[in-house]
Formats: structure tokens, C-alpha cells, sequence
């Protein structure tokens, strides 16, 4: 009994090392070590020669604070009361001050003793941005790229079964920029000429939708990770043919392993598919090489498909790696779907020949209703929390895409898992935005590594639908000061070469767009004109939203398009200081709170109110006037947003298929702000959440501006099966019926119900059908404006279809 004691204390030591032997001297893998939680921050000022060895601290004025991992200074010091809380008033200009202090983080750990063969690794999920990563006062490496995933073999720097130090040293970017020359065409543009050479997210430098708060920290989590001598170092899962009606399959699973040379010949690798606890695929393969593929052929197979169009069926694939006495080495756990994207694409839209742009996801046509994701935080190492939260806006929108925007950062494994199991497409756009990028060696050398790691992290999501170079790179061109020089944006080495070098390599599946939007060489040899474009972005004057810049767009697809609406209330009296509120205006000058909230890169610029008169003119145009009192002026400015977001989707999906899709802006803000989102940073809902939920679902019966003297009414279907029911359409203010009948859409289809009656004067209409059992209601607003903001609220009322909780 003793004996057996022994040996079983023996092997609980063992499991807390995470490694187990087996007969044949193997080990099972190893939990990772997390070091996430309590840290040290120091910093300092950096001096003329930056501080890249903690051993140079001892030199220098170091202050230091409690930190916690993942983790942003800001939030460090903002716990230790040395700034004010910078989501609130315009305390977030004082930040400005804190943009060249160096900073090292610093945290004791314990390492596991090693076995044989065994490699140590400490991985970081995201460093901000320009570090040195030191171990026991030994440099482990450098990383100079926010966006990606860093590790570093620390083997031989730790000690085994004793404590360790870590310490990571942070330069400051904006003078880590100086270091860089610039071209051009990197110059005068939107984006900050400090992002250009640095891999950060360009919204950190100061947008129109965030705030100037250039950040840095270990953002995402750390993990010492031990690595045994054979195990998987990449398994990608790759659907090739797909047959809708009898769901017959056809993919192949690609595994590469590192393996000692005496298992060759031995080892083996079993690769299983497994949905709702019911194998569907088991197979095994001697390896007698590092690397090799597996091809498996499913009959009726349960496929994924976009929401609406069917269910997002997801199946576990399960590899692992088993030596010669049946000891499991490694083992890869991935959620599949089994689904194949296209995108229908011409280079160009011609008067005569209308340009496509149109997703098919399994042969089928998919009507994108979708909106623009931005950053969740200015202050990233806060996105995490909020992915439940954000996504259910989206499903609750009945949203089937995502473009996720070329400003921000990557968003992490967990986002694209809950864009896989509710049915959410994803645009993924590269970090590059509103500039010109550098096309010399040593930046294509680290984009080219940047691209490499994010397509290998994401490329097993069924979600993701789409890679795209940059957001508005080549528009850019066009807006700059060099168009007269007509420079072609098929020239850049960055969109046209290294981006799609690397997916040919490692994800030849999806399609590319080389830019948002793309101006191909047929549109850049008709001069470059936004009529020949495809696919565009709709901003224009942001005047009236029937304006004939919007009902006169030749684009097939729009992927950008918005308008502004003021926060509720209560969202205002969190944002601002209790003196920041009211009156937002002194005179005809916004006061300076609401002018760092519209927003403004740099509090030396003074006032920039051009954001916030948007929603001045806005309101003029709809309303006739501006409300003085705060509550009406929320009303009358989330009124107009609402309508004209309404009025955009109703637009095109009244169009389909001759338009294929509309990627509204944006369904969350990323800091407390006055902007175009629909929902803002607190998660309160504006109006526009409301009516664009309502006119984005399933099957939605419409009402589009007069045609031929007519309203047409309108039935939309976006699933694969057939819809009919009853419709009728009453006036609101008299309870008058105007038209009662039925309506029969086939399935992904389209039907004008009937062509109704011009109304007289100024009104709304309401349509109540019913949809596969589901009690549906909706409106049209006609009439010319100005309407009068109160006739307008008790039309709204009237109709009992909408109620902003969120006041």
C-alpha cells in the first residue's frame, strides 16, 4: 500500500507538470502556463538613446505601479489615480502627454522542469507595440507588430523548476516613426503619417470615429507553453466540392507535425469528424513524413450556410497524434464547417453591363445584409468582454455579414467562433487604411509576416468569407494631392503582390479584393472615376438621404454607407461631465466636450465641428428646424438616422439581385462618441437599431419612393424556401386600408406585391404581414419634407412598432 502511495503521489506531481510518461518514454501534452494577472509597470520618459536592456534601469528615474495582464497602461495608471478616466469629457486629450514614456513589464513565474526533447516557449497573444522581451535578464527577442501572436523559445534562458522573471520593454511608437522615411504617397493623408510604417492599429492614431489614444501594453494574454519533441504544428481543414442537393462532400485535412526521427514509420496520425456526438468520418495514416493530407468523402453531409439561409452546421475535427504503443502525443481540436465562398467579381460596372459583386456561398446567391465592425475599445485589451454582447446586436439585427474594418486590429479566435455558430459571413479587411503604405523591402518583409500569421490563425473558419487588402488605400490615391501625377494603385506592392503571394501559398479558397473599394486596372484606364466601381463606399455630402448621390448610385454592392444620429440621454450624461451636457452650444460654438466627442485628433486644432453639424444640417433638412430642448434634439436627430438607414437597406434589398448586398456603418461604437453607429459604446440602442432590425428580417414586405407614379409594394425573400401570407397596408394617421392582399416569393426571390397610390401630402403608411407564422409590421414615411417633428412622433407612436428602451 505504501508503495502504491508513493507511486501515485509520483504521478499527481507529474499531472501538475503537465506531462505524463508513457511506456515508450513518450509525454502527453502540456497544459500552458498562464501569466496573465498581477504584473509590474514601470516607466519613464525615454531618453535620447531608448532603453532596450533592463539592465540600463538602474540609470535612469524609473516610477512604478501595479499592472495587470492582458492589460493597457492607461488602465494602469488610471488605477493608480495618475490620470482621469479618459472615456469621460475630453480627458482623453491629457493622454497626449504620456505618448513618449517608455514602459517594462515585469512579473516573477514559476517553469516546469523539462523532459527530454521537451522546448520551453513563452507566447504572447498581442504586445503594443515596439518590445524586448528579456528572460532572467537575457533578451528572448523583439517583436515591432501589435497585431499578431508572438513566441519566443526560452529554453535555455529558464530555470527549470524554479522562479524566472520576465520583463518586457515598450519604446514609444511616435518616435519609433521617426525612424522610418517616408514616400509621398504615405503623406497628407487621412491616416496619420505616424501609422504608416508602424504595424498598429491605425484607428490608435486618431479617427473620425476614435479618439487620439496612441496605447501600448501586453494587450492580450501570456502563456508559457511547453512543446513537446512531437506534436502539430499546423492542420488546416479545406472543403473542395460541394453538392447542394445531395449534400455529397468532398474535403482533404493538411496536418504538418515536427517528429523525432526513430518515430517515423511508427507514429501515426487519426483525423475524426464528429457532429452532434455521432461520428461521420474516422481515417488513420502511417506517417512516414513530417507533412501530408488526407482527402475524405462525406455523403449527406449537414452544411454550413449563412444565417437565413440555412443552419451553420458545424462539425468537431478531431486530430491527433499516437505513437507506436497507442500513447496520444498531441491532439487538434477544430470546429469545421463544410461549405464552399465565391465571389461573383468584374473589374468593372459599365452603363451597357452592370459590374458584379455578388458572395455564393454553396452555389447559391447570398443577399448581403451586413454591417461594418469596428474596434470594441480604444483600449483593446477590453475587447474580449464584449464579443457575447456585440454579437448578439449583430444576430438580434439578423445581420449575415460582418466587414471587419481595415482600421482596427484582428479580432481574436473566440469573435470568429461566434461568428461560425450563428451563421455570420466575415470580411476581413488587412490593418491598413486611408493611406498609402511603404513598398520597400523591410515593410514587405513584415507585412509579408503579418499576413502569414493571421491567414494560418484564421483560415479554418467556415465564417470567413473574404480577405481584403486595405479599406480605401486606392480611393486614397484619388483624394490625395498627387492625382494629377494619376498614379495606378495596381501598382502597389503591398495589395497586388505580397497580400495575394501569401494566400496563394496558404489560402487559395477564398477570394481576394485587393482593396475597398478596389479600382481595378479597367476602372483605373477609364480614369478612375467612382461610377465604374462595383462595389463602393457611400458617404458623399451626408446631406438629405434621398438625395440623388444615394438613389442614383450605379454600385452593385455598397459596403460602407451611414448617417449620424445622436446617443440617448443617458449615454450622454455618461460621456460627458455633468457641465459637458447642456448647452452643448454656446452661441453658434460647440462646447469643447462635444467637440472632442465628434471627434478630434488633436485638441492644439481647436474646434472641429464639422461632425457634429452633420447632425444639425440633418435635422434642418427632415425637420425644418433644430430643437433647442436636449431630449427633442435626440429624438429629431436619432428620427432621421433611423430613416435614412431604413431607407438605404430598403433600397437595395427592394433591387435584389440587380443589387447584391449593403454593408451599413456601423453597428457599435468603440469609445463614447457622437457618431453614425447605431448602437452606442454603453450598448444603448438609438432608434436606427430598431428600424433596421425590422426591415432586415428574413422575409420583409416594403414600400420603395414612387415609380411610374406608383408606390411599389414590395416582397423580399432571403432563404431557400418559398414564402407567402397576407399583407395590408393602412395610413396612419386615419386608419385608412389602402391595400389588403397576399404575397408569393419564391424562394430567394423578389415580387412586387402591387403598385400602390400616391399619397397626397405628408403621412405614413404601415404594412402588417405575416411571415412564416411571425406577426410582422413596417412603415414608409412619405411625403416631401420638412414634416413637423411632432405630427412625426405620433405617427411613429401610432404604429406601436417601435419603443427605445434605451433612453
Amino acid at each position: 500500500m505504501k508503495k502504491n502511495r508513493i507511486l501515485g503521489f509520483c504521478l499527481s506531481q507529474l499531472l501538475l507538470l503537465g506531462t505524463v510518461a508513457s511506456a515508450s518514454g513518450a509525454t502527453a501534452p502540456a497544459a500552458p502556463v498562464s501569466l496573465d494577472g498581477e504584473w509590474e509597470l514601470s516607466y519613464w520618459p525615454q531618453p535620447e538613446k531608448a532603453v532596450t536592456d533592463p539592465a540600463a534601469l538602474s540609470g535612469i528615474e524609473v516610477k512604478t505601479i501595479p499592472a495587470k495582464v492582458p492589460g493597457n497602461v492607461e488602465l494602469d495608471l488610471l488605477a493608480a489615480g495618475l490620470i482621469d478616466d479618459p472615456m469621460i469629457g475630453a480627458n482623453v486629450n491629457k493622454l497626449r502627454a504620456w505618448e513618449g514614456y517608455q514602459w517594462c513589464y515585469t512579473r516573477r513565474f514559476d517553469a516546469p522542469k523539462l523532459e527530454p526533447g521537451q522546448r520551453a516557449e513563452l507566447w504572447f497573444g498581442g504586445i503594443d507595440c515596439l518590445a524586448d522581451v528579456w528572460v532572467n535578464g537575457k533578451h528572448a527577442g523583439s517583436s515591432a507588430d501589435m497585431l499578431i501572436e508572438r513566441s519566443f523559445d526560452v529554453t535555455d534562458l529558464i530555470e527549470q523548476g524554479g522562479s524566472n522573471t520576465v520583463q518586457v520593454i515598450i519604446r514609444p511608437v511616435v518616435l519609433g516613426a521617426q525612424g522610418h522615411l517616408l514616400g509621398s504617397f504615405s503623406m497628407g493623408n487621412f491616416a496619420t503619417e505616424e501609422s504608416v510604417y508602424i504595424r498598429k492599429a491605425p484607428h490608435m492614431y486618431g479617427w473620425d470615429i476614435m479618439p487620439r489614444l496612441v496605447s501600448a501594453g501586453l494587450w492580450r494574454g501570456v502563456e508559457l507553453r511547453t512543446l513537446n519533441p512531437a506534436r502539430f504544428t499546423d492542420v488546416n481543414w479545406v472543403t473542395t466540392h460541394v453538392d447542394t442537393a445531395s449534400r455529397n462532400v468532398s474535403l482533404f485535412v493538411d496536418f504538418q507535425t515536427r517528429l523525432p526521427f526513430d518515430q517515423y514509420d511508427k507514429a501515426k496520425v487519426r483525423f475524426t469528424l464528429t457532429r452532434d456526438g455521432k461520428e461521420a468520418y474516422r481515417g488513420e495514416q502511417v506517417l512516414f513524413a513530417h507533412a501530408g493530407r488526407i482527402v475524405v468523402n462525406l455523403e449527406k453531409a449537414d452544411l454550413w450556410w449563412p444565417r437565413g439561409y440555412g443552419e451553420p452546421a458545424l462539425y468537431e475535427a478531431k486530430g491527433e497524434l499516437i505513437d507506436a504503443d497507442g500513447q496520444v502525443l498531441d491532439t487538434d481540436v477544430k470546429r469545421i464547417g463544410l461549405r464552399i465562398v465565391q465571389l461573383d467579381l468584374s473589374d468593372i460596372h459599365l452603363p451597357d453591363e452592370r459590374g458584379k459583386f455578388c458572395f455564393i456561398v454553396n452555389g447559391e446567391k447570398i443577399f448581403v445584409r451586413g454591417t461594418n465592425w469596428v474596434p470594441l475599445d480604444a483600449l483593446h485589451s477590453r475587447d474580449a468582454a464584449q464579443y457575447e454582447s456585440a454579437m448578439k446586436l449583430v444576430t438580434d439585427a439578423n445581420c449575415n455579414m460582418v466587414r471587419c474594418w481595415g482600421g482596427n486590429v484582428y479580432e481574436d479566435t473566440r469573435f470568429f467562433d461566434l461568428c461560425d455558430e450563428n451563421g455570420i459571413l466575415v470580411w476581413q479587411d488587412f490593418a491598413m487604411g486611408c493611406s498609402f503604405y511603404p513598398q520597400r523591402a523591410d515593410f514587405l518583409d513584415q507585412l509579408r509576416e503579418e499576413v502569414t500569421s493571421v491567414v494560418l490563425k484564421l483560415r479554418n473558419h467556415p465564417s470567413l468569407a473574404l480577405w481584403a487588402g486595405n479599406n480605401e488605400d486606392d480611393a486614397n490615391l484619388f483624394w490625395s494631392r498627387l492625382q494629377p501625377f494619376h498614379l495606378d494603385p495596381n501598382r502597389d506592392q503591398v495589395s497586388r503582390h505580397v497580400i495575394p503571394e501569401v494566400l496563394y501559398e496558404f489560402d487559395p479558397t477564398r477570394p481576394y479584393l485587393p482593396s475597398s473599394p478596389y479600382y481595378s486596372e479597367a476602372v483605373w484606364e477609364k480614369g478612375s472615376l467612382e461610377q465604374y466601381l462595383p462595389e463602393n463606399h457611400l458617404w458623399g455630402p451626408r446631406g438629405y438621404y434621398k438625395d440623388k448621390f444615394y438613389t442614383t448610385a450605379p454600385c452593385t454592392f455598397v459596403s460602407e454607407i451611414g448617417y449620424h444620429g445622436c446617443p440617448n440621454r443617458s449615454s450622454i450624461e455618461k460621456m460627458m461631465t455633468k457641465q459637458g451636457v447642456y448647452p452643448w452650444t454656446e452661441g453658434r460654438k460647440w462646447n469643447d466636450e462635444w467637440i472632442t466627442k465628434s471627434t478630434r485628433r488633436y485638441e492644439a486644432w481647436g474646434p472641429t465641428m464639422d461632425r457634429n453639424n452633420l447632425m444639425l444640417n440633418q435635422v434642418n433638412i427632415l425637420f425644418g428646424s433644430v430643437p433647442d430642448d436636449l431630449d427633442d434634439f435626440v429624438f429629431a436627430s436619432q428620427s432621421v438616422q433611423a430613416e435614412a438607414m431604413k431607407y438605404f437597406v430598403e433600397m437595395w434589398r427592394s433591387r435584389k439581385f440587380e443589387r447584391t448586398g449593403i454593408i451599413w456603418w456601423n453597428v457599435r461604437d468603440g469609445w463614447p462618441i457622437i457618431s453614425d453607429a447605431v448602437v452606442d459604446y454603453y450598448g444603448s440602442k438609438k432608434l436606427a437599431y430598431y428600424f433596421l432590425q425590422n426591415v432586415q428580417k428574413n422575409v420583409c414586405l416594403l414600400i420603395n419612393d414612387p415609380v411610374d407614379g406608383a408606390y411599389p409594394l414590395v416582397a423580399v425573400n432571403d432563404t431557400r424556401l418559398p414564402a407567402e401570407g397576407t399583407v395590408t397596408v393602412t395610413d396612419v394617421a386615419t386608419g385608412k386600408e389602402v391595400f389588403k392582399g397576399s404575397y408569393n416569393v419564391g424562394p430567394n426571390g423578389r415580387q412586387c406585391v402591387s403598385n400602390l397610390p400616391v399619397m397626397k401630402g405628408q403621412g405614413m403608411l404601415q404594412i402588417r404581414y405575416d411571415a412564416n407564422g411571425e406577426s410582422c409590421s413596417n412603415h414608409f414615411l412619405y411625403g416631401e419634407p420638412p414634416y413637423k417633428l411632432k405630427e412625426y412622433k405620433g405617427w411613429l407612436d401610432k404604429t406601436k412598432m417601435y419603443t427605445n428602451k434605451d433612453k
